[in-house]
């Protein structure tokens, strides 16, 4: 039988549901870029989607990939920001938008990292890739293991900056997830992204670098991510991040054929959903949200956690929602990270989402004198 802890989240006013699926987006949106996505950043729930699984050529949209593994490498403490690149010749050899880095010319990994998102530098990306994995060949490996991990599964890395290559093409759908990985799990590549403009080499040659989202001038709550342009293959891409009213959205937009068609697109899909939806957070990632009893252990009881943030997408005009803690019985042992329990959200009195909840400590089974004088607690009591 099991344990039910009931956390009411539901308002009084009851209307209109939305319903379990959350491609809701019955308005057609006239839009420029072949293949389009708009998801909310937490939950991932897709709000609107035109040909998401096309295959597309991202063009410097790539270098969030290379951003992604560079501030991954610095979370596992095997690169430091700090760090002083030398670029070789081969780095200082890339054409396209670059920084001019010359061969032998240090600089640190944090400027390189600048010089990725704001000026959307080929060299500084491949610079990047040959001081992470040792050789631009065994980064792009990198590349590739981290997005059949992510589940990227349309998407295919032949170098750091997406320069043109054969064999390097993504969707929409998997860019969505790149975007959303980097927002959710670092990002303070927003603080980098959301630069408007940067000066290198400030005490020797200063270098401005001008960042091409128009978006961070023309939409408010923009920071991030990043545009893509080789010509006419790639058309006018963009990767872009908003957040307004405690919601953040990301706008995935290819193949526009026109100057700022991407930037044009992104605002209509922004617009569309910061109008429509909103986002209610029910639980924060690691909080504890309540103990549930334990048989048998030290403890009485353990902490329930989630290792995610818990929410709902809703309608502007959705009220009737709630969740639910039921706990699984439990018998010590009890392991941190063992699953305990669950929280069941729902919608209009139906079941919308069920996550699961971990245990946040270890519990041991008690033992023979523990045993005993909890008996006589409860036999005096």
């Amino acid at each position: 039988m099991k344990k039910t802890v009931s956390i009411v989240l539901l308002c009084l006013i009851i209307m209109a549901g939305v319903p379990k699926n959350y491609a809701w987006a019955e308005e057609s949106l006239e839009l420029e870029s072949k293949s389009v996505v708009l998801l909310e950043a937490s939950s991932g729930e897709v709000l609107y989607e035109k040909n998401t699984t096309e295959r597309r050529i991202p063009a410097s949209v790539t270098k969030l990939m290379t951003l992604l593994l560079l501030f991954e490498a610095v979370d596992k403490g095997e690169a430091s920001l700090s760090d002083t690149v030398t670029a070789s010749a081969y780095a200082a050899s890339m054409g396209g938008t670059q920084i001019f880095l010359a061969q032998g010319e240090k600089m640190s990994l944090k400027e390189l990292a600048i010089a990725l998102a704001v000026g959307s530098a080929n060299d500084a990306a491949v610079a990047i890739s040959e001081y992470l994995a040792g050789s631009e060949e065994a980064f792009v490996r990198k590349m590739n293991d981290k997005a059949q991990e992510l589940g990227m599964n349309d998407t295919h890395f032949a170098n750091p900056n997406g320069l043109p290559a054969e064999e390097h093409y993504t969707t929409a759908a998997d860019l969505g997830v790149l975007a959303r990985t980097i927002v959710n799990d670092y990002p303070e590549i927003l603080e980098y992204t959301s630069l408007k403009n940067y000066t290198l080499r400030e005490n020797t040659k200063p270098f401005v670098l001008d960042n091409k989202n128009k978006l961070l001038w023309w939409y408010e709550g923009a920071d991030g991510l990043k545009t893509g342009w080789i010509g006419a293959d790639s058309g006018y891409n963009v990767a872009a991040t908003a957040a307004r009213n405690g919601m953040r959205l990301i706008a995935i937009a290819l193949g526009a054929e026109k100057t700022y068609g991407n930037f044009r697109d992104s605002i209509k899909l922004f617009d569309y959903g910061f109008n429509n939806y909103r986002y209610e957070r029910l639980y924060h990632k690691n909080e504890p949200l309540a103990n549930c009893s334990i048989e048998k252990g030290e403890l009485l009881s353990v902490n329930a956690v989630s290792p995610i943030e818990i929410g709902l997408v809703l309608a502007q005009n959705q009220t009737d929602f709630s969740s639910e803690i039921v706990f699984h019985d439990l018998c010590a042992p009890i392991e941190t990270g063992e699953e305990i329990g669950e929280i069941e959200v729902y919608i209009n009195g139906e079941i919308n989402q069920k996550y699961p909840l971990y245990a946040a400590e270890n519990v041991e089974k008690y033992g023979f004198f523990q045993a005993l004088t909890r008996a006589f607690y409860y036999l005096l009591t």
